[in-house]
């Protein structure tokens, strides 16, 4: 299952990278392409859509 989700407080690369560690730390084998140009985060995952978005929030980038 593939998310598009829009992260508005996702400001440069290492906001991407923590989102990206967010997600791996519950789906190890994700596949995540975060670009903080667009705030988009694309997260291709076997995890529930709601485990991934709060994740994301947990890590301190709630989704919009």
């Amino acid at each position: 299952m593939t998310l598009q989700l829009k992260v508005p407080s996702m400001a440069c690369s290492a906001c991407a990278d923590t989102i990206s560690k967010a997600v791996k730390a519950i789906d190890p084998a994700a596949v995540i392409e975060a670009d903080p140009k667009t705030k988009l985060v694309q997260v291709t995952s076997q995890q529930p859509d709601a485990q991934i978005k709060q994740a994301i929030a947990d890590a301190g980038y709630p989704i919009e």
